[in-house]
């Protein structure tokens, strides 16, 4: 039982796809064709931001190093415009996962660049690393594991073909370390040592199953990494391979310098050799604690994978399908209930789409997405379900999914029944409770519809929609068979009323 699609997602798709990771050190776009089916880079562009370095002691983002990161936006932007929306994608990683004031950032972010910007958590952010690194490499068997040092997190993966077994993302990064270990600029062995042991007390928690995994071959993915295979090339110590020997011999010789300002003798440009010595420690940590012996060093990362990403739901091949679908296996949902009050929500949306403003693919996914999953909170209890499936959406790991979409999903299972107040939409973008607001009236209304659970199509109702208000004209005699909708309506009258909502019915 599917509605008809929207003609927005009817329409050709882009053949040009543009990502933008907003990293805690540097800022990354990739610009891209879609070209029977395969990604073609165009243009790459990046900066040394440093937003990581702009947390104050109250974890927010200050307006220095917010101006920082909406000046390179602004070049960024050039570039992007006209790309169709569905084809970009914008996200940030630690350093606005810390922050606090993280909303205003992104809001002034997404007015700069003219598209959605996004959180994305580090088990996300590391699953989307995988999935740009296993398209830049070949297509062998076996297991490999990935690692990818970032400002202020550092993700590892273990993975098959395009398939990730293991994610992780520990709270530990070059901008961090570098603050804590490195400030100064001087390269002491005591400190090194410092840096190389916390690391390895932050992998503590992942070496046993990681090691109980296995991999066959190990890969690096990073502007750290890319820097230490470089310098090993530079210095003739290895042919840039990064080995177990190797990194005994490069920290040797970095204790020998003793400063980063020396480390120009080795090519480093300036931006990178304040952090060179903090992703050292860091990947020396995973070396001596995961007993890596060799690493090889890949050009795939964040936004490849969120390319690949983009592509993949362009080409019907949406990983947020899937995590949909095992989100519905796992609670025991009733599929065929689920999928009756989305058809009937999608019939509704379809008519009041274009006077609401919610007439994009995107809005209609979570429309979509919200009726399968409705009543996953009813495996916890059926008192207050709608508050228990809205936590299991907001914080469960959901591979493909923002921090942003899953509070949307769960913000639209939160209000799909019962008292519908103002509190449900607290903690989202300015500007965004309007649009969930009208979501969840249409999810509340097919809720309704469906409530007799007999799998019905939806009725060949009609909706006309005002800023306040919403007309439903229901078919004549509908309601002489279906007596306790009519007084399930009724009731939902008074639930919208108090927020200033007029819900009218007629015909039926």
């Amino acid at each position: 039982m599917t509605a008809t699609l929207s003609p927005q997602n009817q329409a050709a798709p882009p053949s040009t796809l543009a990502a933008i990771d907003m990293g805690s050190n540097s800022f990354h776009m990739v610009v891209a064709q879609l070209v029977h089916g395969e990604i073609r880079t165009m243009e790459r562009m990046g900066e040394k931001v440093q937003l990581g370095d702009g947390l104050d002691s109250d974890n927010c983002l200050t307006e220095e190093a917010q101006q920082r990161g909406l000046d390179c936006l602004r070049r960024f932007a050039q570039r992007l415009n006209g790309t169709p929306a569905e084809g970009v994608q914008i996200v940030g990683t630690n350093a606005l996962r810390m922050a606090r004031n993280a909303n205003e950032f992104m809001a002034r972010a997404a007015e700069v660049l003219g598209y959605p910007v996004e959180i994305i958590a580090g088990r996300e952010e590391a699953r989307v690393i995988y999935l740009g690194v296993s398209h830049t490499l070949s297509d062998d068997s076996g297991q490999r594991l990935v690692i990818d040092i970032g400002g202020g997190s550092t993700e590892l993966i273990i993975g098959e073909r395009f398939e990730p077994l293991e994610l992780e993302s520990l709270h530990m990064g070059c901008v961090s370390f570098r603050n804590r270990y490195f400030a100064d600029g001087r390269i002491t062995r005591k400190q090194l040592d410092k840096a190389i042991t916390h690391a390895e007390q932050e992998l503590l928690s992942i070496r046993k199953r990681f090691r109980a995994l296995g991999w066959q071959s190990s890969v690096g993915a990073s502007g750290s990494i890319k820097a230490i295979s470089n310098v090993l090339a530079t210095l003739q110590i290895t042919d840039g391979t990064i080995t177990r020997s190797g990194m005994d011999e490069l920290r040797r010789r970095l204790v020998a310098m003793g400063n980063v300002e020396k480390l120009s003798e080795l090519g480093l440009r300036p931006e990178r050799r304040t952090i060179f010595p903090a992703g050292f420690a860091i990947l020396m940590g995973a070396f001596r604690l995961l007993k890596i012996q060799e690493m090889s060093y890949t050009d795939g990362a964040l936004r490849e994978g969120l390319l690949y990403g983009i592509a993949g739901r362009i080409q019907h091949e949406d990983v947020r399908e899937r995590s949909i679908s095992a989100l519905q296996k796992r609670y025991h949902t009733d599929k065929k209930q689920g999928a009756a009050v989305e058809a009937t929500a999608v019939a509704a949306w379809q008519q009041v789409a274009p006077v609401w403003g919610l007439d994009t693919p995107g809005n209609e996914e979570a429309l979509r997405w919200a009726s399968r999953l409705h009543e996953i909170g009813l495996t916890i209890s059926h008192s207050q379900y709608h508050k228990h499936g809205a936590y299991l959406l907001r914080y469960s790991d959901l591979p493909g999914f923002t921090q942003q979409a899953q509070r949307e999903l769960a913000i639209l299972v939160r209000g799909h029944r019962r008292k519908f107040s103002a509190s449900i939409f607290e903690g989202i973008y300015p500007g965004d409770s309007k649009r969930l607001r009208y979501l969840c009236i249409l999810l509340r209304l097919a809720v309704l519809i469906q409530h007799s659970r007999n799998l019905e199509p939806p009725p060949d109702f009609t909706l006309q929609a005002g800023e306040n208000n919403l007309l439903v004209t229901f078919p004549e005699g509908w309601f002489d068979k279906r007596p306790l909708t009519l007084a399930d309506l009724m009731n939902e009258q008074d639930y919208l009323a108090k927020q200033n909502f007029v819900l009218e019915l007629a015909g039926g």
